[in-house]
């Protein structure tokens, strides 16, 4: 079965989005391996005792990895019926990562909070995501 057939044709839109958040990831994992050198954090620390900025960095890329996967998950679900909805949704919430990150990187860590406007890509997907399943269901 050719999948370009069965898919939406703006899911390109979507794998487009997929991409931006694999940037999104590699600049964070990037900005983690410069402060392991900078603040002379080896392998396998996960956190520094002495260095709290070390550790702003580190807790900004790993937070956004906790939630990666059910990010993916909910802006698949959605895209297989609301793809444009969803990659809107998708850039709002990846760039948010990168504006919570940045915040973080300051070392107050009140100012990861610069992205909190990513919550509305982020439940915006999971309620497309519940509509999805509804009509599935055939609630409506």
């Amino acid at each position: 079965m050719n999948m370009l057939a069965v898919l939406p044709s703006e899911f390109g839109y979507v794998i487009l989005t997929y991409l931006y958040s694999w940037i999104m990831l590699a600049f964070l994992a990037v900005k983690v391996g410069g402060a392991r050198k900078k603040y002379d954090v080896k392998y396998p620390t996960m956190y520094s005792d002495k260095e709290p900025v070390f550790n702003c960095i580190q807790r900004a890329h790993q937070n956004t990895l906790e939630v990666y996967p059910q990010w993916l998950l909910f802006q698949t679900i959605a895209a297989l019926v609301y793809p444009l909805s969803a990659s809107v949704l998708g850039v709002i919430w990846v760039t948010s990562r990168f504006s919570y990150a940045l915040g973080y990187y300051t070392g107050d860590p009140a100012k990861r909070m610069n992205g909190a406007y990513g919550y509305i890509g982020y439940l915006g997907v999971i309620a497309l995501s519940i509509s999805v399943a509804l009509q599935l269901l055939g609630v409506f």
